[in-house]
């Protein structure tokens, strides 16, 4: 299943398979550890949704939905 990472429920894992743009954004994204193959673990969402909580390469990260819904995943 492909989905963009903002569409991920707590608790579920997910592999990344792109970035989308190649912009400066794309870049910095890229630069936090969401990486093509990268594996992620979604922990949650703030109370009013944004920003999102995900779990990458052993450290925690926040992104906003403009931002997570950049990033291509595949569920696992």
């Amino acid at each position: 299943m492909t989905a963009t990472l903002e569409s991920l429920q707590t608790g579920q894992h997910a592999r990344v398979q792109d970035v989308q743009g190649d912009d400066s954004l794309a870049l910095r994204i890229m630069e936090m550890g969401l990486l093509p193959g990268a594996e992620i673990e979604f922990i949650g969402r703030a109370p009013l949704g944004d920003p999102l909580e995900i779990r990458v390469a052993g450290y925690h990260l926040s992104l906003r939905k403009a931002e997570a819904h950049r990033v291509v995943i595949e569920v696992i």
